[in-house]
């Protein structure tokens, strides 16, 4: 067990004491050991047993529980606590604005046991009648139900990834005689996948008795495609064909409806003739092979038809690392350390971002720190000559569109990110009035994580993204696509719009650790989904090519 699993093991066990009212003192003591575990350097799991008990915030009665779990996989008193607290009460701290203590009232008091009777108790308005829901907690409670119903199944394309690769791996292997080809959502490199496909010349009969073997029951039985779900609650889809049709069946389910609907209309495709690869469908048709993740809008077809497909961005085009945080906040990492890691990676320079003050939550950095670091900052670029360390900072938006520090503080930096952090249950109108008055600072040189919505987790607030990219363009601000696999914030669907009016973006991992570093791959995914090319991206420039970026940032800080 790795030190995540043994942390959420311990939140969880805090939880269910205080879901069931039992011992505060130890719950907190588990609740503080799973805060202590998850911010280790090391693996516990490569600490020698007897030493476990010496690491601060661990103790002797967590280390006891912590090398059960190192030796058995599990934990007891936690299976204990599961046995006794039915699966819908479990399942309700999955629910934002609802903590263990009201879950508490709500299974105790209400007798509610799943979220189905908790939704429904939410319409009847019946919540409000209990000490501690008002009127604002039962709307929240019942719209953060529903969008939790509503993503039951669903991954995202970086949770689900190494899982898609070893079944892969593992369909090649069992039917060797058989084609197995990945389609769909993951082929198309959607934020998002809701189910795994393949196109496939084995049978539908072949695949049913080797997945009835191995525990799966099939969700879906029809004429040329079946699927199935096991423990992992993965729907796992095949389309079943023969091997001439297999690349007409591939290329027909790796696109999307309307991608397919404009490409049926308008070239001469026989999905009745045999190919043998998708490059043959389209030199048959004369276009410009366009590949599946770019398969979504129809305005493609006509570019590739003419031979003006862009050639987008590729991970190995990120030059530079934009938006990380150090030990200074909230990052895992000393800025030294991070810095080797990207000179390690072959990256020639770091913006390194760090929290404002006013995120305290993050340790974020009051005028004297911003000044330590800032030193710092001095030493390390004398240190590593080859290598540039620029000095950002990830400033808060405010509640009335102001940065977080007065204009000589704001000056000390090159760079300067703006995010919305704090407040973000808020109108389309108060939304855009933070955005568009933090865009038309002088000073803000990138929009952060627009939206500020977590996928599969949380909606960002409402914005007008025409409005805002347009404000960018005309402020010379460049709009992030925060590459945290979990935002992918600006959403990709936006960013041709961008590039129509000219605007920059910028490929930003939010790194907190140096792994993170690795999550800018996710965010070249989806931006080669909107054509994005290495000369629209910022984090692409070459060092020479972002000091002058840099250079004029601070020109027109005067203007």
């Amino acid at each position: 067990m790795n030190n995540d699993a043994i942390a959420d093991n311990f939140s969880l066990l805090s939880k269910l004491m205080d879901i069931h009212g039992d011992n505060s003192f130890k719950a907190k003591s588990y609740a503080s050991a799973a805060f202590a575990i998850e911010k280790l350097p090391m693996q516990l799991s490569t600490v020698e047993p007897d030493k476990i008990f010496y690491i601060k915030g661990i103790g002797e009665s967590v280390g006891n529980k912590v090398l059960e779990q190192l030796q058995t996989g599990t934990m007891l008193a936690l299976q204990e606590y599961i046995l006794k607290t039915p699966p819908g009460v479990i399942e309700m701290l999955n629910i934002k604005g609802i903590g263990p203590k009201k879950i508490s009232t709500i299974w105790k008091q209400m007798e509610i046991e799943t979220l189905g009777e908790l939704l429904y108790a939410c319409d009847e308005n019946r919540l409000t009648l209990y000490k501690g829901f008002g009127e604002k907690t039962q709307q929240g409670v019942k719209e953060s139900i529903e969008f939790y119903l509503g993503t039951l199944g669903s991954y995202l394309y970086q949770q689900i990834e190494n899982y898609t690769l070893l079944v892969d791996e593992k369909l090649k292997e069992t039917f060797a005689e058989a084609e197995f080809i990945v389609t769909g959502a993951f082929r198309r490199q959607l934020e998002v996948i809701e189910k795994l496909e393949w196109v496939t010349t084995a049978s539908s009969d072949e695949l049913q008795v080797y997945f009835a073997a191995n525990n799966y029951v099939v969700v879906t039985d029809e004429t040329g495609y079946i699927s199935f779900k096991g423990k992992e609650n993965v729907t796992l889809g095949f389309f079943c064909c023969d091997e001439e049709q297999l690349y007409n069946q591939l290329f027909a389910t790796s696109c999307s409806q309307e991608f397919l609907k404009t490409w049926m209309e308008t070239t001469g495709w026989d999905a009745a003739n045999p190919y043998s690869s998708e490059e043959e469908i389209f030199e048959d048709c004369n276009c410009a092979f366009i590949p599946a993740f770019e398969r979504e809008g129809d305005n493609v077809i006509e570019l590739a038809l003419q031979n003006q497909l862009p050639i987008v961005i590729e991970p190995t085009d990120i030059k530079g690392i934009i938006h990380s945080h150090s030990k200074w906040s909230d990052g895992q990492n000393t800025l030294e350390e991070m810095v080797k890691a990207c000179i390690d990676k072959g990256f020639e320079y770091l913006v390194i971002s760090d929290h404002s003050k006013t995120a305290a939550y993050a340790q974020g950095l009051q005028v004297e720190r911003v000044m330590a670091q800032h030193g710092e900052i001095d030493e390390l670029n004398a240190k590593y000559p080859s290598f540039k360390i620029f000095k950002s900072i990830e400033s808060d938006i405010l509640g009335d569109g102001s940065l977080d520090y007065d204009t000589a503080i704001l000056s000390t930096f090159d760079i300067v990110i703006a995010s919305v952090h704090s407040n973000l249950k808020m109108t389309e109108e108060k939304a855009m009035m933070r955005l568009m008055n933090a865009i038309q600072n002088p000073f803000t040189s990138i929009l952060g994580h627009m939206t500020g919505r977590l996928l599969l987790s949380r909606n960002g607030y409402p914005v007008n993204h025409k409005t805002i990219i347009d404000a960018c363009a005309a402020n010379n601000v460049v709009v992030e696509l925060n590459a945290h696999p979990r935002r992918l914030d600006i959403d990709w669907r936006w960013i041709e719009y961008a590039l129509e009016k000219n605007v920059m973006i910028s490929i930003d991992p939010d790194a907190h650790t140096i792994d993170g570093y690795n999550d800018c791959k996710y965010g070249v995914l989806v931006a080669q989904k909107a054509g994005l090319t290495k000369e629209q991206n910022l984090s692409s420039f070459s060092l020479i090519e972002f000091e002058k970026f840099v250079a004029a940032q601070k020109v027109k800080r005067n203007n």
